[in-house]
């Protein structure tokens, strides 16, 4: 007699409610029909030709506008359920495909950042609209995430940073670039920009945060990034010669910029986590198939008694991180003060548990696994790209490190 009984979309949690799970079945519809047929396409396309006019990329992008994940039209219900619903709808887009998935979620950003600097002007006038992150220097990779300086080495320096603003007045001037690693950055209509702040005297520090609109004079771009994995995220550089913004966008000054830079990440980590949860779970979903219909020995692989035990550690490993990463995510909605600690974790966490899910379950294809004709090495690329992204893990789990020192102690 079988013990096998068919467990939830999401594996075990708790009953969704009617709003969880009515957002849950659009979302993962979408990815059935959108997401699952062109993410292979836009794997295969030059980089240049996945955000050119005429790409699919753009109807999968207006389409993902009616999902119903405004940022701003979730504020009327509680923290927790905010996050509730984020979490699932990430991790259904990433099931998906994580390049769009990022293509999409990337959007959400300014609107966000823009409410974790309590100004609703700028929330409102990014709602809508395609957004990028712009953080990530040429010279200055890791370094933009340590706005304290707490990873900076005994004596080093992080030196000159290749983009600055000045506040002069009414208005923001902008000068400089941002890496190639911005992600939406050849598709976004607005940028939330973090910089350091330069003074009248030509002195710079972190540092200044703005909301940029993306078609003003001075702002360019550079060619789309060609990359190992999540190549439906389109990335790119960013220049600023003389751009000016209003004062009204700003999001955070020097005074302000710690603090909305902690807080940003915080906020980012988490949602990168259940992006990689989605991936991880396609990956082991794949295995678990592909181990009924595949025969070696005489048997389907799933009759083979170490097979079912790595199919195992695959299940345990998703469920884990997607337990954290939403712990994370409530914990922080409604404590205080946020943790980087915890969003660090659950970014961390969940990234590596998606490269390892990935990783055997290719394993377990065989030969076939790294073909192109079957999905696994697609996302064993997209699950690589992971540990990269939004933060290289071992510098975003020193930054978390940091809050476990205890001044009261030493």
């Amino acid at each position: 007699m079988s013990e096998y009984f068919p467990l939830p979309l999401t594996g075990v949690e708790p009953p969704l409610s009617e709003m969880e799970r009515a957002v849950q079945d659009n979302v993962h519809r979408y990815a059935v029909e959108v997401m699952r047929p062109l993410g292979p396409v836009l794997d295969k396309l030059p980089a240049s030709e996945v955000p050119a006019p005429g790409s699919p990329l753009w109807a999968a992008l207006a389409k993902a506008g009616d999902l119903g994940l405004s940022i701003l039209d979730m504020l009327e219900l509680s923290p927790v359920e905010r996050v509730r619903l984020l979490a699932i709808a990430s991790e259904e887009l990433a099931w998906g495909d994580g390049g769009i998935a990022g293509a999409i979620l990337v959007n959400n950003f300014p609107v966000m950042y823009a409410l974790l600097a309590g100004n609703m002007e700028m929330a409102q006038f990014c709602n809508g609209k395609l957004g990028c992150w712009g953080i990530t220097e040429p010279d200055h990779g890791s370094d933009m995430l340590d706005a304290t300086g707490v990873l900076a080495a005994t004596g080093g320096s992080y030196g000159k940073p290749n983009c600055t603003a000045r506040i002069v007045g009414d208005k923001v001037i902008i000068n400089g670039q941002k890496a190639a690693w911005i992600s939406g950055a050849m598709t976004a209509q607005v940028c939330s920009l973090f910089c350091h702040y330069q003074d009248e005297r030509g002195n710079v520090r972190p540092g200044v945060a703005v909301i940029v609109p993306l078609d003003l004079p001075g702002v360019s771009r550079g060619k789309p990034l060609d990359k190992l994995g999540l190549r439906g995220l389109n990335q790119g550089e960013l220049y600023f010669d003389n751009v000016e913004v209003p004062a009204s966008h700003l999001l955070a000054g020097p005074d302000q910029y710690e603090d909305l830079a902690y807080r940003m990440l915080c906020e980012a980590n988490p949602h990168v986590a259940s992006t990689a949860v989605g991936l991880a779970r396609a990956a082991f979903e794949h295995a678990w198939e592909y181990a009924h219909r595949r025969k070696q020995g005489g048997l389907p692989l799933i009759r083979h008694q170490h097979v079912r035990f790595r199919l195992f550690e695959m299940f345990r490993k998703v469920e884990a991180a997607r337990a954290l990463t939403r712990r994370v995510m409530e914990y922080n909605a409604t404590a205080a003060r946020p943790s980087m600690l915890a969003s660090t974790s659950a970014k961390v966490t969940a990234t590596q548990t998606a490269f390892e899910v990935a990783s055997d379950a290719l394993q377990m294809f065989g030969g076939n696994g790294l073909s192109r004709e079957y999905p696994m090495e697609k996302l064993f690329r997209d699950a690589r790209a992971m540990l990269v992204a939004d933060g290289n893990n071992e510098i975003l789990a020193m930054k978390g490190g940091s809050d476990l020192v205890n001044p009261d102690w030493l």
